[in-house]
């Protein structure tokens, strides 16, 4: 009797605007991340309010999934993964939000991508807003600081949920939802951009401005789920998060108290309200000290109760340290920073490798909520070096295969915990564009995709080491890991 439970779910995860590309084929509108300029290490992603023909748009053509898209499939296929978790553009089906019908050339493409994976063996997990927004959306209501933007997204939902319901039974409503607790979530995770053109960390957007979007965020998310069981009772609606651990810096007690504010505000001030159906206790404080007063419309508290997920989901790549005392030495990623772990190692993009920190992660979130939970990204970027042997092009990506051994060994831990965990997809199972940064040199894949920060490349695919050490995984339920 192995550890994992038999339907347990392998494969990968990818987002639509990371690797699908055709940006604006087929009638599709352009989305927030359409709007996005690379960045480099330590630099953000620019965005720009047009779109300027002489600069590189990374999204625009990212891996073009979008036309090789059984290619890539039969791949996912050959590695033995029995799910795949993916998005969907909105500006695919409704270019800029606000149409009355959608585009049925998105919707047939789709069509095209759940069939195909079927016919391999593989269910699709899909995630229904994944940080492409569309763009007029954020020119006419700033984002998710508008309530109008609720209906919008019933309304691409259920356009789904009719058009897909005998393909998709597995369903996430936002993508990493708590990233606008900080205020670099405000250009992806809310949009709050009406006007903006800049990096992210030039974009300052008010706690209330993010909070009241997280709350129209959190009440489209209920409706939506609350519509779910209703109308389609063998769906299964999760919520996904990052879950950015942290560690007390020392035993000052000031460094717990300061570790444990943070973890709320950043990581259970959304999850609280998606599993639970109310924000936690501790946020009525936490508002009046950041000037915050949400804004309620009659029936949100119901709302909220009623729309409470099934199962819970999470991102987990790195951990931080969290301290009060000015000697803390400070990491350096580009998505969040923290203070430095002198037990860990980083990776070449400054984020902190911590298997350990997942097992904690799964206990903590199954201990505070005992409801299922899936880890639907992990994973490492990194600088992929190519070698050609006998005329074949290859990646000895030993150091992948050592993040995934020792985080899929600290996963079997927790499940032998307690935890009722239902699957794992590895984040970029395919070399994809990178989301802090707009990069292709930081890779994730088992396959490798030629394709570079400047544009160039033929697009074609050759499997990496990493490839066949995680087939061998699935393929014995994780149970050789060697």
């Amino acid at each position: 009797m192995g550890v994992l439970r038999d339907d347990f779910l392998w494969g990968g995860a990818c987002a639509a605007n990371q690797f699908e590309g055709a940006w604006d084929v087929d009638g599709k509108g352009d989305s927030v991340i359409d709007h996005c300029i690379g960045g480099v290490f330590n630099q953000q992603k620019w965005i720009t309010i047009d779109i300027r023909p002489d600069q590189l748009y990374p999204s625009h053509e990212a891996i073009d999934f979008y036309h090789h898209y059984k290619e890539d499939i039969d791949l996912f296929a050959e590695m033995g993964f029995n799910v795949f978790r993916t998005s969907m553009n909105w500006t695919r089906i409704y270019p800029t939000g606000l149409e009355e019908e959608p585009n049925e050339a998105g919707l047939a493409f789709y069509d095209k991508v759940f069939d195909y994976c079927l016919s391999k063996g593989i269910q699709p997990l899909i995630t229904l807003s994944h940080y492409e927004l569309p763009y007029e959306l954020v020119r006419r209501y700033n984002g998710w600081a508008s309530r109008e933007l609720i209906p919008l997204f019933e309304k691409l939902c259920y356009t789904l949920f009719e058009r897909f319901h005998d393909k998709v039974k597995l369903w996430l409503t936002f993508n990493e939802i708590n990233c606008a607790t900080a205020e670099m979530g405000a250009m992806y995770g809310t949009s709050n951009l009406q006007g903006f053109e800049g990096r992210r960390d030039q974009l300052h957007v008010s706690p209330q401005i993010r909070m009241q979007s997280l709350h129209h965020q959190f009440v489209a998310s209920a409706k939506v789920v609350k519509y779910a069981h209703e109308h389609y009772p063998d769906f299964k609606m999760g919520c996904m998060t990052v879950y950015l651990q942290t560690y007390p810096a020392t035993c000052d007690p000031k460094d717990q108290l300061a570790n444990q504010e943070n973890m709320r505000r950043r990581v259970f001030y959304t999850t609280d309200v998606q599993v639970r159906g109310y924000y936690g206790c501790w946020c009525k404080r936490f508002w009046e000290e950041n000037d915050v007063e949400i804004q309620w419309e009659p029936g949100d508290a119901e709302i909220l109760l009623e729309g409470k997920v099934d199962f819970l989901s999470f991102s987990y790549y790195m951990t931080n340290l969290i301290g009060t005392h000015d000697d803390l030495k400070q990491t350096e990623g580009n998505i969040v920073g923290g203070g430095i772990n002198p037990y860990l190692k980083a990776s070449e993009w400054g984020w902190q490798v911590d298997p350990d920190g997942l097992r904690f992660a799964l206990n903590e979130m199954y201990d505070r909520y005992q409801v299922p939970v899936m880890i639907v990204e992990n994973g490492l970027g990194a600088l992929d070096e190519v070698v050609v042997e006998d005329g074949v092009r290859r990646v000895h990506d030993q150091y992948r295969i050592d993040y995934l051994r020792t985080h899929l060994e600290a996963m079997k831990e927790a499940v032998k915990d307690g935890v009722d965990l239902m699957g794992y997809t590895w984040w970029g199972p395919i070399d994809l564009v990178s989301h802090g940064t707009g990069e292709m040199r930081k890779r994730y894949g088992f396959i490798y995709v030629d394709k570079y920060d400047d544009g160039t490349g033929d697009l074609s695919r050759f499997k990496k080491d990493s490839f066949e050490y995680y087939k061998k995984v699935i393929a014995s339920n994780g149970e050789d890991l060697d």
